[in-house]
């Protein structure tokens, strides 16, 4: 079965690294996002050098304790969701899985009732 390749040009930053915090993948949208730290040469490299202090941190607590992360943050105008998850396969944690996503910075907000 072939799967599409949908993550390489994903508006969206995808980053995924091991467990020790190595990149193992970033799509175009994440290396155009990290061009300051190399663009595609980030893959290979540990996530941790790619971000400053206190982020550096928290990232290396969640590489210890493995609990997602989710927050939105505003920058020269531009608002991201971040989500920041760890991921398995065959149930054994491989590391983490980085999601930035561009966001208006009003959003509409839902609350849906179960039926």
């Amino acid at each position: 079965m072939h799967y599409p390749d949908w993550q390489k040009e994903f508006p969206g930053a995808v980053i995924v690294c091991d467990a020790q915090g190595v990149i193992l993948y970033a799509n175009d949208k994440a290396c155009k996002t990290y061009e300051k730290y190399g663009g595609k040469e980030i893959i290979g490299r540990n996530v941790l050098d790619c971000h400053p202090e206190p982020a550096k941190t928290k990232l290396q607590v969640m590489l210890k304790t493995r609990e997602k992360n989710c927050y939105t943050i505003e920058k020269n105008g531009v608002k991201k969701l971040i989500y920041q998850s760890p991921w398995r396969e065959n149930g054994e944690y491989k590391g983490f899985v980085e999601l930035s996503l561009e966001i208006p910075l009003e959003i509409p907000h839902f609350v849906r009732q179960s039926r």
